[in-house]
């Protein structure tokens, strides 16, 4: 069994990814962390214990701090053309869900779950970088003591999403992510050089939930509003799974290509967010990159096996 925390901020991808954690049988899920991005902090949690009570997740739910790694940077504004103004399709999420938090902030419950469980945790990143930062800013050593970091975000050989150059997840809070590139533990970025790869049509969805009425009905709903936007982006009518394909490679790295190299995130300038990697197989005179660990960067994918596990495990 795979041990996971979810960060997250749900989200509609969000939560295609939570229902496959969910499902996913080899998966055991201890905590779902929550950190702003597709809505503010309290949209984002609210959300995340919604799901958590129409799912019957067992799960944990703990709360970001709701802020950058850098105090000085101010969040954007939320996407509401894409995510809706409840963050999950504008389905009317209730204001408030009767569902206790856990009481520590997510950093700490990041902190305390990987002591308590050596060797054995994999965090599973598909927001801002935030909770993660935190948690090595006040507690280095459980970079030793993670399993292994997915993170759903960047752009290394294609264009970002949000610039030319970065991807939303980093370029919300890019110090926080290229200190959580550079720590000493294993990291896997999945970016959107395969992401964009990987399409749920609405007619696809459709079919899904007439296999699995109870849980997809209600994802089905979430997903309709982030479909209409998506369908200016893709070729059929469908959304971009992206969160679900980190959780997909925790499962089958082997439908991943990846590249290793040290990796880093550009803070301030017309690049801000830009996640650079230094190929193990290049070499360049001393500079930034030096020192530091070899990371996996996603650079091709299988998309076709990657949707089929998608649909095998969400119709579970």
């Amino acid at each position: 069994m795979h041990k996971v925390i979810f960060d997250t901020d749900p989200g509609v991808d969000d939560a295609m990814a939570l229902l496959f954690l969910h499902n996913h049988p080899e998966i055991d899920l201890v905590g779902i962390t929550t950190v702003f991005g597709n809505a503010s902090i309290e949209t984002t949690t609210r959300n995340a214990l919604f799901l958590k009570r129409e799912w019957g997740i067992a799960a944990p739910v703990a709360r970001g701090d709701g802020k950058t790694y850098n105090p000085m940077r101010n969040p954007v504004d939320w996407p509401v053309m894409i995510h809706g103004h409840d963050g999950l399709g504008n389905i009317d999420v209730p204001e408030t869900i009767d569902l206790p938090l856990d009481p520590r902030p997510a950093h700490r419950f990041i902190i305390e779950t990987v002591r308590a469980n050596p060797g054995a945790v994999t965090l599973i990143a598909v927001g801002r970088m935030s909770n993660l930062a935190y948690a090595l800013k006040e507690d280095p050593g459980i970079a030793g003591l993670v399993k292994e970091v997915i993170i759903m975000g960047g752009a290394f050989d294609v264009p970002g999403n949000i610039t030319p150059a970065a991807e939303a997840n980093i370029h919300g809070d890019p110090e926080a992510a290229d200190a959580v590139m550079t720590a000493p533990w294993k990291v896997v970025v999945v970016g959107l050089d395969v992401t964009m790869k990987t399409v749920m049509t609405r007619k696809r969805l459709a079919e899904l939930t007439e296999r699995n009425g109870r849980h997809l009905k209600l994802l089905s709903d979430i997903s309709q509003f982030y479909i209409d936007f998506y369908g200016r982006h893709v070729q059929d009518e469908g959304m971009v799974v992206h969160d679900s394909c980190a959780c997909i490679y925790l499962v089958a790295p082997e439908l991943f290509t990846t590249r290793p190299g040290a990796i880093r995130v550009v803070a301030g300038g017309i690049a801000d967010g830009q996640t650079i990697q230094k190929p193990d197989t290049r070499t360049f005179p001393p500079g930034n990159w030096d020192d530091l660990p070899s990371q996996h960067a996603c650079i091709g994918i299988d998309a076709e096996k990657v949707m089929a596990l998608l649909d095998e495990t969400l119709v579970r």
